[in-house]
């Protein structure tokens, strides 16, 4: 296996990056030309959609990477558990975009939710977690990169007044849709034609509806918020102001989950070949990145979060700076049970513990939902999804704590808990004396972040100073 960790990290954060770009281009011209109503009416009328389209994937796209990272140097034996993944998904697929037709129709705003019915039938040609399980995320890469672009293109072409909410819809889904597509041209070089006789795509149905249940409960505390406070607050607005607040944050937590993606496939080529050690190695390093990386990252969007808010999103998204100064804390939370769970637990076939957690995680946020929301709005159902995430990255290191130290995995973050905090503390100093800006915003910003490497200098943090010595070798030849 000749890929690269390092080099599909690198292609992850170059995607990242351009999705960090795309909401920075945007989001405030959207923000300003829909509104938190218009924002709000296509966030909420996405919750319902995603429904559907969970019942569409099932657990196919988990099982499909997992299996793929399997047999990724086969190529017979990829083909046949390409196909046989492929046809089950289409099948599913195929069903619940006819179920879900129908349920359009009698909704009051039925053009927003036909439109977005191309969210089911991009399901239909996803192809994404073949690539992902054979370590080609180049490819992805470049596909979803090129439809970005044509995104924010779309956009300022088309989106011109609040009753372009249901266009804006559309750019979303069909560029979703048509970067599925692309990606097929590619797959002959990966795979052969299938052949009747080896098609069984119910063969392993069970495995499948085994990893359903844990995508359910996921979808609960990443979905159901927003659906609970459209249904608890009878607000639009307050789902435009959760919409642009959720979104910053997990833009920046997508930097932080990059690595895991990358790691998910070769853990299970490891796995598999029953290389314990290297695995262990692997999940250590990968539970001090989170530290490293999502400790400044959470602290410098509550740092920044007063100053940046007013000038990006404008003033009648305020009320967005204490959503995204709680929503910050996902960045360590879902980091973390990303490595422990995603990373680890489904790659090593431990599918059920995964499931448990998750399941304890969707309670927690369904009852801290129906008791905070009514009470807090979207403040309430921000608490309730950082405290479901924290429930799940506790247990879930409970579960592996025969498998790794659960004392090493946290004293791996002193250092950076210690850079961190020095770094908010100016941060917030700062706030005091800068107006909302985006000078000043990228003034804190840029002193955080050098607070922060700083610090970790001068402590000579064992992690930090040998991939920076590593990343200025690169940069010398």
């Amino acid at each position: 296996m000749e890929t690269s960790i390092k080099r599909n990290y690198f292609y992850n954060v170059s995607y990242q990056i351009v999705l960090m770009i795309t909401p920075l281009i945007t989001t405030p011209y959207l923000s300003r030309v829909l509104g938190p109503e218009g924002i709000g009416a296509v966030s909420y009328a996405e919750s319902i959609v995603a429904y559907f389209t969970l019942f569409a994937v099932l657990g196919i796209t988990t099982y499909g990477q997992r299996e793929i990272s399997y047999v990724q140097d086969d190529r017979d034996k990829r083909t046949r558990v390409f196909w046989n993944t492929k046809i089950l998904e289409i099948i599913t697929s195929l069903i619940v975009l006819f179920i879900y037709m129908f349920f359009s129709l009698c909704q009051n705003n039925s053009t927003l939710y036909i439109v977005l019915a191309l969210n089911i039938i991009a399901v239909v040609f996803d192809v994404t977690w073949f690539f992902q399980g054979i370590e080609e995320f180049g490819k992805i890469v470049l596909r979803n990169f090129f439809f970005k672009i044509l995104n924010i293109v779309f956009i300022f072409a088309f989106i011109k007044n609040a009753d372009d909410f249901v266009l804006y819809a559309f750019g979303l889904a069909f560029f979703l849709f048509a970067g599925n597509l692309s990606l097929w041209v590619y797959l002959p070089r990966f795979v052969n034609k299938p052949t009747t006789k080896e098609l069984k795509p119910f063969f392993d149905l069970k495995t499948v509806l085994s990893l359903f249940i844990p995508t359910i409960a996921i979808q609960i505390y990443t979905v159901l918020d927003k659906t609970m406070i459209g249904l608890l607050t009878q607000d639009v607005f307050e789902n435009g102001y959760y919409e642009q607040a959720i979104k910053m944050a997990r833009l920046v937590l997508t930097i932080v989950t990059s690595l895991g993606t990358v790691m998910i496939p070769r853990i299970g080529f490891h796995y598999k070949k029953g290389a314990t050690e290297v695995v262990n190695s692997f999940m250590y390093k990968s539970y001090r990145f989170v530290w490293l990386a999502g400790i400044p990252f959470c602290l410098l969007l509550v740092g920044v979060s007063p100053n940046f808010v007013p000038w990006f999103f404008g003033m009648k998204f305020l009320q967005v700076v204490p959503l995204l100064e709680v929503l910050s804390f996902l960045i360590l939370a879902i980091g973390i049970n990303n490595v422990t769970g995603m990373q680890y637990l489904i790659p090593t076939n431990r599918q059920n513990m995964f499931t448990f957690t998750v399941i304890v995680g969707a309670i927690t946020n369904f009852i801290l939902n129906l008791v905070l929301i009514p009470h807090y709005k979207a403040l309430g159902a921000a608490i309730a999804s950082v405290a479901a995430e924290t429930v799940i990255a506790l247990l879930q290191l409970y579960l592996v704590r025969d498998d790794f130290s659960i004392k090493k995995v946290f004293f791996s973050c002193r250092n950076y808990l210690i850079s961190g905090v020095l770094m908010i503390v100016v941060l917030k100093l700062m706030d005091q004396y800068l107006s909302p800006s985006i000078i000043h915003t990228f003034i804190m910003g840029t002193s955080g972040i050098l607070i922060y490497v700083g610090m970790l200098f001068v402590i000579k943090d064992d992690f930090f100073m040998e991939n920076s010595l590593k990343i200025l070798s690169k940069i010398k030849v």
